[in-house]
């Protein structure tokens, strides 16, 4: 039996759990936003699509350190480490999601480097739109594609 797997595995479901959080909430703030066009609530907008991100990263980050024992490293290890989550890593694992899933999830990689160099006001409710018009759809992707590979991690912490 492989104890570490299964935590992993019952860390990333934590972790998704306080994703969905986020992206209720932007969605909450999206609507508020359009409701009384008040631009303040742009800035939740922003901060929960940040958050969105950095939460799916920081998966990306435990599985690249505890299940593949690389993690990239550089200038561009935020890139490399969204491409590395779609690789299948021969005899170590499947991929963690798909190249569609994380094509998709680039933009939203881009838009929180954004929101970490800029102040919120300058930020563009219609760069933000398209992001948060998919968001309910692409977070649906992410836990269809995270509940096949939490699957594999219960497998292979199972196994003895």
């Amino acid at each position: 039996m492989n104890k570490g797997y299964l935590v992993l595995a019952s860390r990333i479901r934590e972790e998704l759990s306080e994703i969905e959080k986020a992206v209720d909430r932007a969605l909450r703030a999206w609507d508020a936003a359009k409701l009384k066009g008040d631009d303040a609530y742009l800035d939740s907008v922003a901060l929960n699509l940040h958050g969105f991100y950095t939460g799916l990263e920081r998966i990306f980050e435990l599985i690249a350190t505890e299940v593949d024992q690389s993690k990239p490293q550089g200038e561009n290890w935020h890139q490399e480490l969204l491409r590395q989550m779609a690789t299948d890593v021969a005899l170590v694992r499947p991929p963690v999601i798909s190249r569609d899933l994380r094509d998709t999830l680039d933009g939203y990689r881009g838009f929180r480097h954004v929101v970490c160099n800029v102040y919120t006001f300058r930020l563009s409710p219609a760069r933000m739109a398209p992001l948060i018009e998919a968001l309910r759809q692409v977070f649906g992707n992410v836990r269809m594609e995270m509940d096949e590979f939490l699957s594999f991690l219960e497998r292979r912490g199972s196994q003895e």
